[in-house]
């Protein structure tokens, strides 16, 4: 029964990577013809499969479906705790993940640093977080598709909360260009103008950015430059929880001819 199973899964890769004749599911599944087009009838009345208009075989919606539904029903908070844990240890700062949800962007965990800056910041899990004067916010914000930022930002009523806030939607959009440049975003001081933080994007299977993990610290613990210091491992370890999401960076060319992983973003 497990040398079936394992045929059968064999036949749905080959099937997403090209077309089957019903002689090569037949050689795949080791079986005679009539077994392997039973086979393939059965998996193609569950949408596994799909006959074209060539006679030939390929793979289904119904994989596809079933792969949405485990990846959309996984707990980003779950997958992501030992990874937010080890970079609060490497760092010494406190950690946040942050995710949109509905029109609002909410930290869905915080691990807190045993600095004396723990105390003082006001950050809390479930606690909604300013879109434009965050860096979780602009991150998340920066990857959106340009329609569903308009939508966002048209309910948003822009304060000047500090020297450093980006308060009115063209310094915003001159803020996000450049955050698209670097791969990450900060947050000097716009909010609260003691906090300083960094964050970069968690992306999904798609390479959509679904949320945003964060150092931050207040500034008599560590100034921006020096939060900066840990941009390697904070891009790292957003990297690990958007890879455990299913993202997989797509090659990319250097400057100088290479190819390399490309993750979105870079330090």
């Amino acid at each position: 029964m497990s040398q079936s199973i394992r045929r059968a899964i064999d036949l749905l890769r080959r099937s997403a990577e090209h077309p089957l004749t019903l002689t090569e599911a037949a050689d795949v599944l080791g079986v005679h013809k009539s077994t392997a087009l039973r086979t393939l009838q059965t998996l193609e009345s569950e949408r596994f499969v799909r006959r074209t208009g060539a006679g030939t075989y390929v793979l289904g919606s119904g994989l596809i479906e079933l792969s949405e539904l485990a990846l959309g029903s996984m707990d980003l908070r779950q997958l992501a705790a030992t990874q937010l844990r080890t970079l609060q240890r490497e760092t010494g700062h406190t950690v946040h993940l942050a995710q949109l949800t509905g029109d609002e962007i909410v930290y869905i965990d915080k691990v807190d640093s045993r600095a004396f800056d723990a105390v003082k910041l006001p950050s809390r899990v479930g606690r909604a977080v300013s879109l434009y004067a965050s860096a979780v916010g602009k991150i998340i914000l920066t990857y959106l598709p340009r329609e569903e930022r308009d939508r966002l930002l048209s309910h948003v009523v822009f304060e000047q909360f500090t020297d450093t806030t980006f308060a009115d939607r063209d310094r915003l959009e001159a803020e996000l260009s450049r955050i698209r440049e670097n791969g990450w975003a900060t947050d000097n001081g716009e909010h609260d103008a003691y906090v300083m933080c960094v964050a970069a994007p968690i992306r999904d299977y798609r390479g959509q950015v679904v949320a945003a993990v964060s150092l931050t610290a207040i500034e008599v613990i560590a100034s921006l430059d020096e939060l900066k210091t840990n941009l390697p491992l904070l891009l790292e370890t957003a990297n690990k929880i958007s890879a455990e999401l299913g993202y997989t960076p797509s090659p990319a060319v250097t400057p100088t001819g290479r190819t390399t992983a490309a993750a979105g973003y870079r330090p």
